[in-house]
Parts: structure tokens; C-alpha cells; sequence
């Protein structure tokens, strides 16, 4: 069988993760992959990961922080960019097409209807699941509302975010090698990640900043690459060990003793693989909140950046209990790339 999967985004970042983990458990299951991304992204996980892709328009509207006026121009871009993914389906001539979220989920959905393929996309923002649902099979990511329902209507369904094969494979002295080469690491002391994803978010480095200032009883690491260059200035060095954009995170995962966390994505996934609890910090991004500790509840505690000091410290009260219900979401996550690829396998299958 051969897939073509459309990626939003600039092939780097959290939806390139999930677009790459797809692709590798379709492959794992016998499935060619052709890979299409937005003519402008410069696709350096899947460079670096040893693929090639083809270059189509995949406009994007902002994804959850999408404005009318972002998703009418989107809306514009796409009547061009579904023609163009048209074409390429057609002369690649692929078994089905598979959309990963916002811009990419609606360039393959809207393509594949035109090519008369079966496509599956998954699905998280309004924008998508407004479109999608009316074409395809839409599967839902955690952050969407529809995903803590029982009973979904029959063309959607939902998953956890496939993970890394590696991604509980780290090694604490690894980690331990490389923070030691920082002057501000104290290996006596506890450490904690403060983390918004592969984009570090200002109010990621506020939180950081904020507890390092309130207890110098533990090690503060930041990473991720700026939202905007300006906030490298926004760090207290003299007090976070910042680590920048790192291909070591999960060896950080399996030496850290708690990690603090943006309301979202797919590393509050990839933590709970590893069995470590988790703040949630809520609204950083774009003002979001999706209840993440209402999904892994015990597993997880939540606050705002004002109450974000408290409620670390009280996740090291709670500590035993915190860790003890990660075992409760552990082995279901890291089994959900396996089984994603052969639900899109059964699912264009019985389209075709």
C-alpha cells in the first residue's frame, strides 16, 4: 500500500513529531509513505530523520489561536492549495492520504475528495474539525472537547498522540553527564524541567524565572527555541540553567523529578511514557486551557502562573501518589503509535 501524508506546519516542531511517528508505524506495518509539506517549511526533523518531501500549499490559519480574519485568508489559500494536493495524489497515485492537523488534515481531505481517495486526518483545532468531519474519517486528539465523550458519532474517533519509539529509553547518566557541564547544576539537589514544547513560550520562561527566584533549593531547567528572539533576554541565566533546543529530552525525562508543562501537546504524553508527574501551568499559550489533568487525573497537578510556585511545591508533597498514577496512563501511551497505524490501515481500507 502507499500513503501520502500532508503535514501542517513547518516540518520541525510538535506536528511534525506526530506526522513522523505516524509515518514510521505505517511503514512498520508494510505502508510507503510519500511525505508533502508547505512550500515554505523547511521540514528539518524529517531532513534529519533521512526523508524527502514533496512541496504543495498548506496554509494555516493559526491553529487554536485562529482569528475570522486569519481563517479567511486560510480560507482563500486553500482553494489553490487543495487543487495542487489534487495533482499530487493523482500522480502518485496513493491507496489513501493522511492529514495531520489544521492545514494539513483540510488540504488532504479536501484533495483526497476531489481525487476520490479515502483519506484519514487527525484532528484538534475548529478549524479542522468544522471541515473534516464532513469528508472523512476525522480522529480526535486530546486537546478537542469532543475527545472526553463515550459515544462519537461513527465517521470520528480518537487517540492518544503516538510517541517515539525511544521516547522511555532515556538515561539518567547521560543527562547527568551533559548538566554537569552547566556551572549552576547541583547534582544534591532535585530537578525540575519547565518546558512549553520544542517553541519556549514567554510565559514558560516567566514560571521558570518566578520559582527559581522563590526556592533555591532545586535545579530549574528551561528548554525550547524562542518564540521570538527578544525573550533570550528574558531568562535569568544566574539562576535557570537554560538549555536551549535539545535532541536529549528524553534522557532529561528520565533523570528530572517533576516536570512543569504547558496545558497541551504531545510532551505531556511523552512525560506520563516515562512515569513522571507533571504541572500543568494553564493559558500560556494564546490563553488556551484544555483540562489535561482532568484526562490523566492523579498524574497530574494544575495551576495558573500565579499559583505555579505553591502548587510545584505541592507536587513534591504529593509526590508517591503523583508518580504512582502515571502507571496508570504509562503502557497505554506508548502502545497508541502501534495501534493508530492499523486503525488508518482498517479505516481506508474499508473506503476503497
Amino acid at each position: 500500500m502507499k500513503a501520502l501524508v500532508v503535514i501542517t506546519g513547518r516540518g520541525l516542531g510538535g506536528d511534525a513529531v506526530i506526522a513522523y511517528n505516524v509515518i514510521t508505524a505505517l511503514e512498520a506495518r508494510g505502508v510507503q509513505c510519500e511525505l508533502a509539506l508547505d512550500e515554505s517549511a523547511p521540514g528539518i526533523l524529517f531532513k534529519k530523520k533521512g526523508y524527502t518531501w514533496h512541496n504543495i500549499s498548506i496554509p494555516q490559519a493559526g491553529g487554536h489561536a485562529a482569528t475570522k480574519l486569519s481563517s479567511v485568508k486560510a480560507a482563500l489559500k486553500m482553494i489553490t492549495a487543495t487543487f495542487k494536493a489534487r495533482k499530487l495524489i493523482n500522480k502518485l497515485n496513493v491507496d489513501f492520504v493522511v492529514g495531520i492537523i489544521g492545514g494539513g488534515a483540510i488540504v488532504a481531505s479536501v484533495g483526497s475528495k476531489l481525487s476520490k481517495k479515502p483519506c484519514v486526518t487527525l484532528c484538534c483545532t475548529p478549524l479542522d474539525m468544522k471541515v473534516c468531519p464532513k469528508l472523512n474519517h476525522c480522529i480526535i486528539l486530546p486537546e478537542y472537547d469532543l475527545f472526553r465523550q463515550d459515544t462519537l458519532p461513527e465517521n470520528l474517533s480518537k487517540t492518544y498522540y503516538p510517541l517515539n519509539d525511544d521516547v522511555n529509553s532515556g538515561n539518567r547518566e547521560i543527562a547527568f553527564e551533559k548538566l554537569k557541564e552547566f556551572p549552576l547544576f547541583d547534582e544534591r539537589k532535585k530537578t525540575i524541567l519547565f518546558s512549553s514544547g520544542s517553541s519556549l513560550f514567554k510565559g514558560m520562561i516567566e514560571a521558570a524565572n518566578n520559582f527559581a527566584e522563590f526556592s533555591d533549593e532545586y535545579n530549574v531547567l528551561l528548554v525550547g527555541y524562542p518564540m521570538h528572539d527578544e525573550y533570550l533576554e528574558l531568562i535569568n541565566e544566574e539562576k535557570v540553567i537554560y538549555l536551549g533546543y535539545i535532541d536529549w529530552l528524553n534522557h532529561i525525562f528520565n533523570f528530572a523529578d517533576l516536570a512543569v508543562l504547558t496545558d497541551d501537546g504531545v510532551m505531556i504524553e511523552e512525560v506520563l511514557a516515562c512515569r513522571l508527574p507533571i504541572v500543568t501551568v494553564t493559558k500560556i499559550k494564546w490563553g488556551r486551557y484544555h483540562n489535561m489533568a482532568g484526562l490523566f487525573e492523579g498524574a497530574i497537578l494544575e495551576t495558573d502562573i500565579e499559583d505555579a510556585n505553591e502548587t510545584i511545591l505541592k507536587a513534591f508533597e504529593n509526590y508517591d501518589s503523583l508518580k504512582e498514577h502515571t502507571n496508570d496512563y504509562a503502557d497505554e501511551l506508548l502502545a497508541t503509535k502501534s495501534k493508530l497505524a492499523g486503525k488508518i490501515i482498517d479505516i481506508c481500507g474499508n473506503e476503497s
